[in-house]
């Protein structure tokens, strides 16, 4: 599983070989269709790992401590969710994958939507309709959650990175203070005039899905 995690991150699901999994794990070819059919259960069970450490870190981002209001809890959440984003180390192989998802996309990226991209967005709207005292369903609210998360995910771009290198601990808060003002200046401009925000006509319709 961690050398096949390492490839897959590293070259792509199409770019790499049962036999260059087994041989960098030292184990028998054999093994893979033994316990997981063939590569693409193999794979699948690499998005299932992936899930369970997003659902985890995901937890993690909404839980604030007890007491704390609603804009309390956003700060809370964008903070541990970009530590968790652009941090090296362990966890470098689940960032690198889920970029190769979004680009070589595989039925993979619907697990990871379904099972946990949807359900923290879920959240997330939640909170901030929390924040502006309007319904969930409230179109102004999705776009309020939208806006909250590009800003956080487009830092995980490698354009974005070449802006700023040098991504310390103390470099990641300070963007995460940042946004956290930002959004929450935002959400409150939209809240003081949400009728001419809601009266906005895009050129071409915007249709969203719920969550």
């Amino acid at each position: 599983m961690d050398a096949a995690a390492r490839l897959f991150a590293e070259r792509g699901f199409e770019n790499v070989t049962v036999r260059d999994i087994c041989g960098q794990a030292g184990a028998n070819v054999a093994a893979v269709n033994y316990y997981f059919r063939d590569k693409a259960g193999l794979y699948e069970e690499v998005i299932r790992r992936i899930i369970g450490y997003m659902q985890q870190m995901m937890e993690r981002a909404h839980d604030a401590g007890p007491n704390k209001t609603p804009e309390e809890r956003l700060k809370h959440y964008i903070r541990t969710f970009l530590r968790h984003i652009l941090q090296e180390g362990d966890a470098c192989w689940q960032g690198m994958l889920l970029a190769r998802e979004m680009t070589e996309p595989t039925p993979g990226l619907d697990m990871i939507f379904e099972q946990a991209v949807r359900p923290n967005s879920e959240r997330v709207r939640n909170l901030i309709s929390e924040i502006m005292g309007r319904p969930t369903t409230d179109r102004l609210v999705g776009m309020c959650v939208g806006s909250v998360q590009t800003q956080m995910v487009g830092l995980a771009n490698p354009i974005a990175r070449k802006f700023i290198p040098n991504m310390t601990p103390e470099v990641i808060d300070w963007i995460a203070d940042h946004i956290a003002r930002f959004s929450l200046g935002g959400i409150r401009a939209t809240m003081e005039s949400p009728a001419r925000a809601a009266g906005f006509t895009p050129a071409v319709p915007i249709e969203c899905k719920e969550g």
